[in-house]
């Protein structure tokens, strides 16, 4: 990886990004989870897990934490957390109206 796309998304800015993204999902699914409920009163568990993966990612990249296997740097990357932890607000947003 070049070192400007390393600094790109591994400097502060993005992992105060990544942090920003996870926590308030994070304590919606653990404080209030009726709120991602759909219209029906039910979940969608595989989109549910997809959020859940997004939310980890942000934890692991918002700490710093680099992983050294490159499967598992490309799984916690945050280009797979970001779109993932939107998916979260967007079910929550959904959820909402």
């Amino acid at each position: 990886m070049s070192s400007i796309a390393h600094r790109r998304f591994y400097g502060s800015a993005s992992r105060v990004l990544s942090l920003l993204l996870a926590a308030p999902l994070a304590l919606v699914l653990l404080i209030h989870p009726a709120a991602m409920l759909d219209g029906q009163g039910g979940y969608s568990h595989p989109q549910l897990m997809l959020v859940m993966l997004g939310i980890s990612v942000g934890f692991v990249h918002g700490v710093g934490f680099l992983p050294h296997h490159w499967l598992w740097r490309l799984l916690f990357h945050p280009l797979i957390g970001w779109p993932l932890m939107g998916l979260g607000y967007l079910i929550l947003w959904q959820a909402q109206f």
